[in-house]
């Protein structure tokens, strides 16, 4: 019996585990995106329709949580925007945390151009609202329009095609996880009530004690767990919006895995070997005591050589992208529009939000684009012109879900909650049209066929006989 194994001549490169890291990553963002904007739609047929007062006495149901002297009573909105969507952010925590190790934000010159970029894609929209809402009191959600959809904004650049290259998808990933970090500083610093020291106090022991599972190389998910909930109940309770417990609890999962690949590979050929050595019989499903050792440490070798942190990720990222993302935009996208477009425009809030996403975003990231190019700091990915990253400035300004859960934040409840959404609803309309129509005035990406034959013959299998 002979059993083929494919190993890569050179090696497998830190980039090509990044590369099947992007291409799994875009491929969730792609279909949660479809499922995101179905639930959208369906929470605006449903709140603009003769049934809208179901709609929203459904998310103002109450629900009460009762485990032993612990106890939670809050609605149903609130359970899925402070409890599902600590989950999301703890994704956006692992995903951050493989960009910052393997991905664009790994080499100081290459992270420049998206970091640049997403900086000034957040300080034009909130300085153009604000400068819209000064003396409002819409002046506190100046957080909404600083925000990116990466399900959105991925899945409408995959959409175009050739149109688009590689090298843009990705620089829009890194601009778009930067935004990510941007947004959990405000949401911390800024969207956070009174603060009560005590319970602050037990949060910071809780981290201690994740710093410490981290340093001792714990890879139980349980431990990560049980601690992730005690720390999102101490933020709850101290004023700090819970969803930060994600981010942290994803910045201290440890991202080492117990053997690297050759002790895996050596392993499983010793196991392999021992289960051939046990004998086969064509006539029985049946395993020997033999068969099920080298079985049963193969399974162990599968676990140690992938880390807590990837682990994690890849279970929980179809969970968010198919069914924790489409709830939250089912329970916040449901907003009733005025009769007459007039009054909806000359709400404060919502010209500063539509503004804010459609003119400030791109301006913000195709102007400090220019400069990190003028003051060569950085260099434009392969194939990659002005004109496509003003393009991807436009779908960048689609904010819809963490623009959603910042107006939350700002506006818990009134007329100003219900302006904010207008303005997001309709820029992610207008701006994922005209960044449609830019890049798709662009010729198509052009076919690097040396380097796609480089990457080939990089990783021809190789044959190696277990026996």
């Amino acid at each position: 019996m002979q059993i083929r194994l494919l190993r890569p001549r050179n090696g497998m490169p830190p980039v090509q585990q990044a590369v099947q890291a992007f291409q799994a990553f875009v491929r969730a963002e792609i279909s949660g995106g479809i499922l995101l904007l179905a639930s959208a739609i369906i929470a605006l047929a449903w709140a603009n329709s003769p049934w809208q007062d179901t709609y929203f006495r459904l998310w103002e149901t109450h629900l009460t949580l009762d485990a032993g002297g612990w106890r939670i009573s809050e609605s149903l909105r609130f359970l899925v925007d402070e409890g599902l969507m600590t989950v999301f952010f703890f994704v956006v925590g692992l995903e951050i945390k493989r960009e910052l190790l393997i991905g664009e934000l790994a080499e100081a010159r290459k992270a420049v151009l998206p970091v640049a970029a997403a900086i000034g894609g957040m300080v034009a929209p909130a300085l153009i609202y604000l400068a819209i809402t000064a003396g409002t009191s819409g002046s506190s959600g100046w957080g909404i329009p600083m925000a990116t959809d990466i399900a959105f904004a991925l899945g409408l650049l995959v959409l175009l095609g050739s149109r688009v290259p590689v090298g843009l998808k990705v620089f829009l990933t890194a601009l778009a996880i930067v935004d990510d970090v941007g947004a959990v500083i405000v949401i911390a610093a800024f969207y956070t009530s009174g603060i009560t020291w005590l319970a602050l106090g037990a949060a910071a022991g809780v981290i201690v004690l994740l710093v410490l599972a981290n340093r001792a190389d714990i890879h139980h998910a349980l431990v990560y767990i049980t601690l992730g909930v005690a720390l999102w109940s101490a933020l709850l309770v101290a004023g700090i919006h819970g969803t930060i417990a994600g981010v942290i609890v994803a910045m201290l999962v440890p991202a080492r895995a117990r053997i690297d690949s050759e002790q895996f590979i050596e392993g499983s050929l010793l196991y392999l070997r021992g289960f051939r050595r046990a004998g086969f019989s064509t006539r029985t499903d049946f395993v020997n005591e033999e068969h099920q050792m080298a079985m049963d440490g193969l399974q162990r070798l599968c676990k140690h050589v992938e880390a807590p942190a990837h682990r994690m990720q890849h279970v929980l990222h179809p969970w968010v992208a198919f069914v924790i993302m489409p709830l939250f935009a089912l329970a916040n996208a449901g907003v009733t529009f005025a009769g007459n477009p007039g009054v909806i425009v000359s709400s404060p809030v919502t010209l500063g939000v539509i503004l804010g996403l459609l003119i400030g975003k791109p301006l913000g990231i195709l102007l400090m684009t220019w400069i990190s190019l003028k003051l060569k700091w950085a260099e434009l990915p392969l194939g990659v012109t002005l004109k496509q990253v003003f393009g991807v400035g436009f779908i960048a300004g689609i904010g819809f879900t963490m623009s959603l859960f910042m107006t939350a934040l700002a506006f818990p409840g009134g007329p100003a909650e219900a302006q904010a959404k207008e303005g997001i609803l309709i820029a992610a309309l207008a701006a994922g049209m005209i960044g449609w129509i830019v890049l798709r005035s662009q010729k198509k990406a052009p076919a690097h066929a040396p380097a796609r034959e480089k990457a080939r013959e990089d990783w021809l299998p190789e044959r190696e006989t277990v026996g």
